[in-house]
């Protein structure tokens, strides 16, 4: 698949990641995704290689959902999450990175325990400007009425989740209950720097 190496860029499932391409060699990588299965991923630049990659091996497959490329070559696209995969090798580094990749699973967890959990989290989304309050009030419902608990946990951690370091484990972490625990702490910590 190919990679798209950002710095503090993370794409979770069932989430859009919006991107302008400009670097002629995403420019490549873009006319061959959309040539095979429109398909491709950010890998996100580590701020110190742990290991041999200077990529995090973990990362989110994304579909382009739309694309609109201008005169000069650039292009606007629409990035949709489809699943978590971890990025085994590198079959080519230019003129960019492919990576051969396999499926990330999520554990099995106790349905009750990830439900109380869910419920804890969705109430603990963060207030919001009155002008936007109906429709966060809309995205709340509807992803109360959602029937997985993980792309539930995805989008929360999406959106509401800031810091690099909790992005990256909560993208890596194989375990719902934990992912949801990583969340409700991120929540509680921007609560608390709120002042609220």
């Amino acid at each position: 698949m190919p990679v798209m190496v950002l710095t503090d860029c993370f794409l979770f499932p069932g989430c859009f990641l919006p991107l302008f391409i400009f670097e002629e060699r995403y420019c490549k990588m873009l006319k061959h995704a959309l040539a095979t299965n429109r398909m491709f991923c950010v890998g996100t630049r580590l701020p110190r290689p742990e290991h041999e990659s200077d990529v995090m091996m973990v990362s989110t497959a994304g579909l382009i959902r739309s694309c609109v490329t201008q005169a000069d070559g650039t292009s606007h696209l629409m990035l949709m999450g489809m699943r978590r995969i971890k990025l085994t090798g590198w079959v080519q580094e230019k003129p960019f990175r492919i990576a051969t990749v396999e499926p990330l699973v999520t554990h099995e967890a106790d349905k009750e325990t990830v439900a109380r959990l869910r419920d804890e989290a969705l109430h603990n989304i963060p207030p919001c400007p009155h002008e936007a309050a109906k429709a966060m009030e809309s995205l709340s419902e509807q992803l109360r009425l959602c029937g997985d608990p993980e792309l539930i946990c995805d989008i929360l951690i999406y959106h509401f989740v800031r810091r690099s370091p909790a992005l990256r484990s909560a993208l890596s972490e194989g375990c719902l209950i934990k992912r949801y625990q990583l969340l409700i702490e991120e929540l509680a910590r921007a609560k608390r720097g709120s002042g609220s």
